[in-house]
């Protein structure tokens, strides 16, 4: 028995390891394992294990044999400790590296979590801490796979201990180091308890994340991606997300491989990722178009591709591509705005710059990297690039760039769908088909740019474009159905591709010739250009024929409308400039038509009659004659001179040759229309011109002679400019001159131009000027030598008492008008002629020559001398000094626009310098600061500024000194155009020169004081500009009175200050102010987005972000505290009606802006209110004191004089008062508003500056009223004033403490209103007190709320 018993209780028998795993095959749990005893040595098993050569399999093994055996009873005491203690001894064997990681590994650590729920939480949180305080050892991906119990454990923990255990385990996670493979590890994992971080948590945690992506290998960043893609779709931090991949990719990621096509290859799969995250999940798209919404920094190249990706799904498609074309046009809005905007700081217009820049480095990124695993987003940008495109029909964004700094709208289009012509060949078919289509559907104003793209891309791509030869053609098909425009630019884009493609010319001619007999004008004269362009296109090719083969076409063209013959003339002229051998043939042409209308033998040699007909009762211009001469002329003057049986005095004079070789063309023909020229020349000479045109209407067969005349004048006056042109005849120009001056050719062209139907194209629209750039400065030198021989002829004749010689001179003066008049029409024209255009060449060549020589002539016209005979008759020697005069003024002009082509034109800045060179100005008072502007270092600078100098303030001070005040008026402007592109330095300088002039010269002309002012404010940099406005502000008040104070009759400081001059002061003054206020609306909404940014807490540069929007804050703060200041001056003033009515409407838009600013330092919901900053209630104190209180004495003294107002005159004054001061109160009520909940919010009262017991009545005066009382004035009026202030008076006890129910509603305004009013008026005794007072708008403050 005693036997028994010890057998009993005798220790199971120990197992080896071997046995263990049999044990573990069979599915049997050995009562060895029961045995706590037998704990140390089973784990000394495992440790064994990890010493043999490949423990993998052995430790593998075994782990999970003992894994099954415990998991048969997990729940008996010993063998869940084994459990703890084996995951204890495996995760440090682990940690150690003392067990490979491999496949055997990850299965033993699933294994491990299956089981987790059996181990004590104490034990694990053992087994936490072991692994946290060793996160820096797992390197490797595949160190990490003891993460994966994390799960497990976490749901096990916050069952025992709460959710605040789990956040401080995983707190200490994400503030301890992280390997690249930890991070790849933790990304997959976080998806397993996700809902473990809160907002604040998982906003670290991802900041973690993409701060450590800079060490991830590349191969792992798109699985990467795709994980925290999920976690989004999931909840999880949406918005930080999507924020930290596209700022990742687009601004870190690559590195010193940036660039590289693996990169791109990267780039490109995780674009897929998106595009395939975002179809699953739309809020993502959402999250995207949010983030590129708010903050324009968050555009990068990989944020474009992002949108262009996501405009891919269909939902997304125009919300996508919308954003990023309303970020980009802005980006380029604000540029111009900034750019223009004198107040903002220099930073921040180099950083609106900078934007611009990036946006289109960014675009044209996303497009070149478009075909590295991204082909789908192709389509996407051949879609944006054509919105973009399309969006130039706007005329505010056409001229948003500077060709030095940025591309602009168009080219950057252009570039991109250059780009994926030339790499995409799947993009070709899709460009072409899109460029077909918009051609045909769009407006013509939207086609153009469509048209410059395909020929760009047959310029740079001409073998590309012939493989789109079919569709091109059919393109062509729609020629007789485009408009007229839109066609020329068509045929002419192509000309390229058609000297490569026979059979595209062929097409192009078959599509003109069916064109040229069609009925409507426009497709006609669009053929006639075409044919001309083929031509050009033949000649370039150096292939002959076409012209030949084409003459046939030509001929037709003779026989069309004026308009289509003036436009042949034309493409003769250049063909014979593209092949000076064309000459001859193109003059044989010409001849059989010209003979015509001229007769060799007959008394009357030019047939003008014949060149008008008669159409729908009305008479037209049939033959151009004088477009034909000047075509003539032209060529004739092309072509080389040999022949020395023409003296050389009786040939036209050779401006300019192309060809030295052989004479050129047919003899007969060129001798023909030389002889021709030379006697329509001497036919001028001799003939009365008025009789000439009087003998032409007598004649006339039509109901409308005077009609007749009157083109026939118009074509006359264009033969003698040709003929001028020509011979340079100076007795031409007198005879032309003298007929513009007394009305009897010239002057008879803009009335005929009113009176003549609007189908008379001929004389509706400005024609192309005869007379050439050198022809004009010849004309110049000739007035000027003629009127100094005039002036001392003149001299010598008064010293010696005598009269001029019998023979009557050629009188300078004529010849000026002619010269100035053909000048200004010259310079004006210069602009809308093309810089392809070859006749722009011919024409205008070097425009600067005329420079020197014009202001030769100013000189001459201001000095005073006398350029003629003295005339006895006082009125004679009146009209005289007015004609030199107004031969000052037009000579201006003309500087003035040959000034402004050369600032616009950066190859003409040398036209200044020339002006500079030949001034004989004196002006001792600027010699010094010559001296100094003469060594600035910038040329462009420099020049501008000694023009100034040296040009335009002696001529602006001799033009005062002799009250030349509209003279003055085109100097001021000079001035203005210059001085505001310099720096600030010299721009100042000019602003105080014209301030001392304000202060120190008394003019009484108004338009000259105005523009002098507006020189003197826009030139002085802010905040200088209202400074100088309050100043005189200040002076205009004493000058117009006020309430309290008399009028003066000149201002004390500022002389130009007077009663004659104040009126148009203040409209200067008022327009600044209406600038500086739309400035305000657009600095608003830039305000609007640095607040967002802020509230936000937007991803990079928060700190530097916050510096810029600080400044930007305080420089709109102070411009509107110095805007405040100026109008409390004018709310003093008794200004006149429209004045006063401008004043209020430009206030109610001020406190608009005041309410917008106000409203914006209101933080919102869930954001910290920050404290408004001290320029801010600077700006509110100064407001309420200066600005509010007097304005409500302003509204109140409007309102009394319209209550006694009694005449018509005043009835639609009080109809937009009755608008503009309800809206004015409105605005007002509205800023307080947010005043009063600023001050709640912040704990600063806002208000303590107000006067609060301002009356803010204000009544709507029915203007009927006024009009019925002045038709009806022995009618006794009603005394409804009396019975509303009583019942006013009686209602303001129920209205204590409700201020704000006092604001007026905008509704006041509406035409309701005032027909309540009128109804009130009629029917006034038959309402109660109250109901009147209610319909009579009324609004009262309690006279307690004091």
């Amino acid at each position: 028995m005693t036997t028994a018993a010890a057998s009993i209780h005798q220790p199971p028998p120990q197992l080896t390891d071997a046995e263990i795993i049999n044990l573990a095959n069979e599915n049997q749990l050995h009562p060895y394992l029961l045995s706590e005893s037998s704990h140390t040595t089973l784990l000394s098993y495992l440790h064994n294990r990890t010493l043999s050569p490949s423990p993998s399999l052995p430790i593998c093994q075994y782990t999970l044999s003992l894994l099954s055996l415990i998991s048969l009873s997990p729940h008996t005491p010993s063998l869940s400790s084994l459990l703890s203690l084996l995951l204890a001894d495996y995760t440090n064997l682990f940690l150690s590296f003392q067990i490979p990681r491999d496949s055997n590994s990850l299965k033993t650590i699933h294994l491990f979590s299956t089981v987790l729920n059996n181990v004590p939480v104490k034990e694990l949180e053992v087994i936490f801490e072991s692994i946290v305080l060793n996160l820096s050892k797992l390197v490797s991906f595949e160190d990490t796979q003891i993460l994966d119990i994390l799960p497990a454990c976490f749901n096990l923990m916050i069952n025992e201990n709460g959710r605040e255990s789990v956040g401080f385990i995983l707190d200490r996670v994400i503030e301890s180091e992280w390997s690249k493979g930890l991070l790849v590890k933790m990304v997959s994992l976080v998806r397993e308890f996700m809902h473990f971080f809160d907002k604040v948590r998982g906003r670290e945690f991802l900041e973690k994340v993409f701060k450590g992506m800079r060490r991830v290998d590349l191969q792992d960043l798109p699985s990467l991606v795709y994980q925290l893609l999920v976690l989004a779709s999931k909840g999880f931090n949406k918005k930080e997300v999507i924020e930290g991949v596209v700022m990742f990719f687009g601004s870190e990621f690559g590195g010193s491989k940036r660039g590289s096509s693996i990169v791109r290859q990267v780039e490109g799969t995780v674009l897929l990722h998106v595009n395939f995250a975002v179809k699953q999940d739309p809020s993502l798209g959402k999250e995207v178009i949010g983030l590129v919404k708010l903050d324009f920094r968050a555009l990068n190249h990989f944020t474009i591709s992002v949108l262009l990706s996501v405009a891919r799904v269909r939902r997304f498609s125009e919300s996508s591509l919308g954003i990023l074309k309303t970020v980009l046009l802005t980006a380029y809005r604000d540029h111009k705005f900034a750019k223009n905007c004198k107040w903002l700081p220099d930073d921040f217009k180099e950083e609106c710059l900078q934007n611009v820049q990036k946006a289109e480095k960014a675009l044209l990124r996303a497009v070149n990297e478009s075909n590295y695993g991204r082909e789908h987003i192709v389509p996407t940008i051949v879609q944006f690039s054509f919105q973009l495109l399309e969006s130039l029909e706007d005329g505010n964004v056409r001229d948003l760039w500077d060709s030095n700094a940025i591309l602009g709208i168009e080219e950057l289009s252009i570039q991109m769908l250059k780009t994926l012509f030339e790499v995409h060949e799947m993009a070709r078919n899709e460009i072409i088909e899109q460029s077909k289509f918009r051609i045909l559907s769009l407006k013509p104003e939207k086609n153009i740019p469509i048209i410059r793209l395909l020929g760009h891309l047959v310029q740079s791509n001409p073998y590309l474009m012939l493989e789109h030869v079919s569709r091109l053609k059919e393109l062509l098909d729609y020629f007789v159905f485009m408009h007229g425009k839109v066609a020329t630019h068509l045929v002419a884009a192509l000309v390229p591709l058609i000297k490569l493609s026979r059979d595209l010319r062929d097409y192009t001619i078959l599509v003109v010739r069916k064109a040229m007999f069609r009925r409507e004008d426009a497709v006609r004269l669009s053929a006639t250009n075409a044919i001309f362009n083929l031509i050009l296109a033949e000649k370039e090719a150096t292939r002959e024929g076409l012209f030949q083969e084409l003459s046939g076409l030509l001929q037709r063209c003779l026989y069309q409308q004026a308009e289509i013959k003036e436009v042949m003339y034309h493409g003769l002229l250049k063909l014979v400039l593209a092949d000076p051998t064309s000459g001859g043939p193109v003059l044989d042409f010409l001849l059989p038509h010209f003979r015509c209308f001229f007769k060799e033998d007959a008394d009357v040699q030019l047939e003008i009659s014949r060149c008008t007909k008669s159409l729908s009762g009305n008479v037209v211009i049939e033959e151009p004659l004088d477009a034909l001469l000047s075509c003539v002329s032209s060529i004739l003057l092309l072509q080389p001179h040999g022949k020395a049986d023409c003296p050389d005095s009786s040939r036209p004079y050779l401006v300019f040759s192309l060809s030295q070789e052989n004479e050129l063309g047919s003899d007969l023909s060129r001798e023909s229309f030389s002889n021709a020229l030379l006697k329509i020349q001497k036919f001028l000479k001799k003939i009365n011109l008025e009789d000439f045109l009087g003998r032409i209407q007598g004649d006339s067969s039509t109901s409308a002679p005077e009609e007749k005349r009157k083109c026939c004048a118009l074509i006359l006056v264009g033969i003698l400019e040709v003929v001028v042109n020509t011979f340079a005849n100076q007795d031409l120009c007198t005879r032309l001159s003298t007929g513009i001056k007394r009305g009897n050719v010239r002057a008879t062209a803009p009335v005929m131009a009113g009176n003549i139907e609007p189908g008379n194209n001929r004389l509706t629209q400005e024609r192309v000027p005869y007379l050439t750039t050198s022809s004009l400065c010849q004309l110049m030198q000739t007035a000027l030598k003629l009127c100094n021989t005039e002036c001392s002829k003149t001299i010598a004749a008064s010293q010696h008492h005598s009269q001029l010689s019998s023979s009557k001179p050629v009188k300078c003066l004529q010849i000026m008008a002619f010269t100035l008049n053909h000048s200004l029409h010259h310079i004006k024209s210069y602009l809308t002629v093309a810089k392809e255009n070859p006749l722009r060449t011919l024409i205008y060549g070097e425009i600067k020559l005329m420079g020197p020589p014009l202001l030769k002539l100013i000189f001459l016209l201001k000095s005073g001398k006398k350029l003629g005979p003295e005339e006895k008759k006082k009125e004679e020697k009146r009209m005289k000094d007015e004609d030199r005069k107004g031969y000052l003024h037009l000579a201006l002009v003309c500087m003035k626009e040959l000034v402004t082509i050369s600032l616009q034109n950066p190859h003409l800045t040398e036209l200044l310098e020339d002006l500079v060179s030949v001034s004989t100005l004196e002006y001792p008072e600027l010699d010094d600061k010559y001296e100094e502007d003469s060594r600035i270092d910038d040329q462009h600078i420099r020049t501008k500024q000694l023009f100034v100098v040296k040009v335009l303030k002696p001529l602006f001070s001799e033009l005062l000194a002799q009250s030349y005040f509209h003279e003055l008026e085109i100097i001021s402007d000079m001035l203005l155009v210059i001085g505001e592109q310099l720096p600030h330095k010299q721009r100042n300088s000019h602003g105080a020169w014209s301030i001392h002039v304000c202060k120190s010269n008394v003019i009484k002309n108004s338009k000259a004081a105005r523009s002098v002012v507006a020189l003197a404010i826009s030139l002085s940099s802010p905040p200088s500009d209202l400074i100088v406005a309050q100043d005189m502000a200040k002076e205009l008040l004493k000058v117009t009175g006020s309430e309290t104070s008399d009028t003066a009759e000149v201002s004390e400081s500022y002389s130009i200050i007077n009663q004659s001059t104040s009126t148009s002061i203040i409209s200067c003054i008022q327009k600044l102010m209406e600038a500086i206020i739309v400035d305000m609306d657009w600095a608003i909404k830039k305000l609007n987005i640095f607040t967002l940014v802020s509230q936000k807490s937007i991803h990079l540069s928060r700190n530097e972000e916050h510096v810029t929007g600080m400044e930007f804050e305080n420089n709109l703060y102070s411009r509107a505290e110095a805007l405040v200041k100026v109008l409390s001056c004018f709310v003093s003033m008794n200004l006149k009606e429209p004045q006063a009515e401008h004043l209020l409407r430009l206030t109610a838009k001020f406190y608009k802006h005041l309410a917008q600013m106000s409203r914006l330092r209101i933080a919102s919901k869930g954001c910290k209110q920050l404290i408004p900053s001290l320029a801010f209630q600077k700006l509110v104190e100064l407001t309420c004191k200066q600005l509010t209180v007097p304005l409500y004495n302003f509204v109140a003294e409007m309102q009394r004089e319209q209550e006694n107002a009694s005449s018509k005159c005043t009835a639609n004054k009080i109809k937009r008062e009755n608008k503009c001061i309800p809206d004015l109160i409105y605005q007002i009520e509205d800023y307080e508003k947010y005043l009063i909940q600023l001050s709640k919010v912040s704990k600063i009262n806002l208000l303590r500056h107000a006067k609060r017991s301002t009356s803010r009545d204000f009544k709507i005066i029915d203007s009927r009223k006024i009009i019925s009382e002045e038709d009806e004035p022995n009618h006794k009026p009603a005394n409804h004033a009396s019975t509303t202030a009583e019942n006013g008076s009686a209602e303001s006890g129920d209205n204590e403490g409700n201020e704000s129910e006092n604001v007026l509603s905008p509704q006041s305004a509406s035409p309701l209103a005032a027909e309540e009013s009128a109804s009130d008026g009629e029917n006034g005794g038959a309402l109660p007190p109250a109901k009147r007072v209610k319909r009579d708008r009324v609004v009262l403050d309690s006279d307690d709320e004091a």
